[in-house]
């Protein structure tokens, strides 16, 4: 019996040495096998093949972004490698965002196959730990951290809030963002814990609102146009360039997109997310306030650098003529155009006599022209 142990302790040591040089073999920009690239220190705008930034780089020349490499300076956690989280975590990865925090506890399936992301041969991986090997193979400039455990559960949760508040990019620093991509309340309450309120169920069952082996999100065009929108908010927020969402629905059916704005309840239940909402107003208000600088409009005359000079081709008299009378209207409600008044013939019209005379004899009358 001892050396039935024996043998298998070894046997799995050998494995382990077989895991380890794997790994390192495969490790991007190590040698042979790796099929990667090397890390990159700084992003570069140059516009040439071999630079994975130069199209992202390309929004700063187009005014769109000041600082794109400010991207490399956050960290974000993704809670839920699903459907919509694994998508996520790729587009994040391409952008070259600083950290990812990866957190599921569940494992790859053949069933998930229908997603854009995990593939055959990762069946039986941890999602987490499959994700990562992908995303590392993408781009080795990002770091990871990933979490193979369940949120919800009483020993995991005091974990995932220590990690959310000091998990940034610099250790003992919070992350800048927590995307939930989970399908069901019980963790996105939990989630809500820890970040400010973004779901609010009450006396509502899950079970009415999804059946056993039925997900809402089968098709990875779903899948693929709900990530894409919540990336590219996530963008828009953490560089600062367009209007961020504070809610955007999507409906597949009719290509519909609601959208609304949300405020939290001052008035909540969860003494945790009244103090979140506390909090968040003390750290506004300390942000120093931005003076809004309104420019004049440059005013073009008819001498400009190019001598191209506006002509109206309509005369003010034929302007006034083809406007009608205004209609008296209440206050605030204007015409978009006045339909002009009728100008009478000046042609004076011509009557003819009735002769009484038939149309046989008019036609005999012709004929003797």
């Amino acid at each position: 019996m001892a050396e039935s142990v024996e043998r298998l302790q070894q046997r799995v040591q050998e494995l382990e040495r077989e895991l380890a040089q794997e790994r390192n073999r495969r490790v991007p920009g190590s040698g042979e096998g790796g099929g990667g690239r090397i890390r990159i220190e700084k992003m570069s705008s140059e516009v040439v093949d071999s630079n994975p930034y130069s199209r992202l780089m390309a929004l700063k020349r187009m005014g769109i972004v000041s600082d794109y490499e400010k991207i490399r300076t956050f960290a974000v956690a993704i809670v839920g490698v699903g459907g919509v989280g694994s998508v996520t975590a790729e587009m994040l990865t391409r952008c070259g965002i600083g950290k990812l925090l990866l957190f599921d506890y569940d494992k790859v399936e053949l069933a998930n196959m229908n997603r854009l992301f995990f593939q055959p041969h990762q069946a039986g991986l941890s999602k987490v730990q499959a994700a990562e090997h992908t995303l590392r193979n993408i781009n080795p400039d990002v770091l990871f951290e990933v979490h193979n455990y369940n949120i919800t559960t009483v020993e995991n949760f005091q974990h995932f809030m220590d990690r959310i508040s000091n998990g940034g990019l610099e250790e003992g620093k919070p992350v800048d963002l927590v995307l939930s991509c989970v399908d069901n309340f019980e963790a996105r309450m939990t989630i809500n814990t820890c970040a400010p309120p973004l779901v609010v169920a009450a006396n509502i069952d899950e079970k009415t609102l999804k059946r056993e082996g039925v997900c809402a999100a089968s098709l990875p065009t779903t899948m693929g146009v709900v990530a894409g929108i919540l990336v590219q908010n996530v963008l828009k927020f953490l560089l600062n360039f367009g209007t961020v969402s504070f809610y955007l629905g999507y409906n597949a059916m009719q290509d519909f997109f609601p959208t609304m704005s949300m405020k939290p309840n001052p008035q909540c239940d969860d003494r945790n997310c009244r103090k979140q909402q506390e909090e968040y107003k003390k750290k506004v208000a300390a942000l120093p306030k931005q003076e809004v600088m309104q420019e004049e409009e440059e005013i073009i005359h008819e001498d400009n650098d190019w001598g191209i000079e506006l002509v109206s081709e309509v005369s003010e008299e034929e302007l006034k003529n083809s406007s009608g009378p205004v209609p008296d209207l209440p206050e605030g409600i204007t015409v978009a155009y006045t339909i002009p008044k009728k100008q009478e013939d000046s042609v004076t019209e011509v009557t003819v006599e009735d002769s009484g005379e038939s149309l046989e004899d008019l036609m005999a009358k012709m004929k003797n022209m």
